[in-house]
């Protein structure tokens, strides 16, 4: 079994706080790239089941419906896809209306995640976001009236300068629209980011992260008092029809296949990123070479370490019992002593059958996840 992901990397305007592969003003590139992303699919030889399939990007619904429609081909002729398997497409409001969700459902799309990130236009504008709120709730009654019954909204908290008030409203604003997924992330100012670079030059205070903790448990509380099910760091959902069973292959570290320009895949034994840049990546499929970069091996220690830190972000943590029938040993075997000091400093839970975050714990995640890797 293995999870798909398909890499978008073409985007209107780039974000201020974005590190991710993406790239604004090549959209002419989008149908010689749908091409060669089908060349890449089939000359894929596993043929293993898939379970779920992520466009992520980017963004994902700047896609024609027929270059879509061509890519969702090609996976379904080279992975035989599980009757129910999870399809999501990443969208951005403003970018997407009824006409087409109603023909991406159609294709087989089922899950719809909306980068919202706020519901203050001042917000909206320091995060360099070209949509409105507006845009946002036309999108999710769009995806309503296309039949669309699995709605995740992204936000995002712990700006420069933003009050617990302003977390508030945005998150109440949210839930009005009664989605059915939430991811909620804390801003992380990454290395070369406008938004990085204004915090830098003292244009911006930078993040408090008193505040953001401060917006997290309060998040945590409103969401546990609307019935969401908190079952991520960052994730929570109306009940477990909705967990995002793309992303839980990745915290339990089970393999995937990634499509794309920088695109990531974990599948027999190796990890290896594609070539960053569009444009060489066409350039490469086209001339029938490589665009694997990156290659690392990925050994039985390395590989109980990242299962480890990936699953302590799990609400429920790291099953024994599921470690010792993957690997043959149990936690305490591997991981004995870091699980002993980590229950001394309270950040960790550890019974002898399953090791998992304290509450303070969840809000020192990174710190925690370093003593495994």
């Amino acid at each position: 079994m293995v999870a798909l992901y398909v890499h978008i990397p073409f985007c209107r305007s780039r974000c201020a706080y974005c590190a991710f592969n993406t790239y604004a003003g090549l959209e002419a590139l989008i149908p010689a790239y749908g091409e060669a992303l089908c060349a890449e699919i089939l000359q894929d030889k596993s043929c293993a089941t898939a379970a779920t399939v992520y466009f992520g990007g980017g963004t994902p619904s700047l896609l024609p419906v027929d270059v879509l429609a061509r890519i969702l081909d090609g996976l379904r002729e080279r992975f035989p896809l599980l009757p129910d398997a999870e399809v999501t497409l990443e969208a951005n409001p403003g970018t997407v209306d009824r006409a087409y969700l109603q023909a991406a459902r159609e294709l087989g799309v089922n899950r719809l995640s909306l980068g919202v990130q706020s519901v203050h236009e001042d917000e909206l504008r320091l995060l360099g976001r070209i949509h409105s709120w507006e845009d946002a709730v036309e999108a999710v009654e769009a995806a309503r009236a296309a039949g669309l019954d699995n709605v995740n909204l992204d936000l995002i908290y712990g700006l420069p300068g933003q009050t617990l008030a302003h977390w508030q409203e945005t998150l109440e604003a949210a839930l009005s629209l009664e989605p059915d997924h939430l991811s909620l992330y804390a801003l992380t100012l990454e290395e070369g980011t406008p938004l990085q670079g204004r915090v830098a030059r003292g244009e911006l205070p930078p993040p408090d992260d008193d505040a953001a903790a401060e917006m997290y448990e309060w998040a945590e509380a409103r969401l546990a008092r609307a019935g969401y099910v908190h079952y991520e760091l960052s994730n929570w959902a109306r009940s477990e029809r909705y967990f995002c069973r793309h992303n839980l292959t990745y915290w339990y570290n089970e393999p995937y296949r990634g499509f794309g320009a920088g695109a990531s895949s974990w599948w027999g034994g190796r990890r290896w990123t594609n070539v960053r840049h569009p444009g060489e990546y066409i350039r490469r499929l086209a001339a029938g070479e490589s665009v694997a970069e990156e290659v690392e091996e990925i050994g039985p220690r390395l590989e109980m370490g990242e299962t480890m830190m990936m699953g302590l972000r799990l609400v429920n943590g790291v099953s024994d019992a599921r470690f010792r029938a993957r690997f043959g040993v149990g936690l305490a075997d591997v991981f004995g002593g870091g699980l002993a000091r980590l229950s001394d400093l309270g950040l960790l839970e550890w019974d002898g059958q399953t090791a998992r975050l304290t509450p303070r714990g969840r809000l020192l995640g990174n710190w925690v996840f370093r003593e495994f890797v």
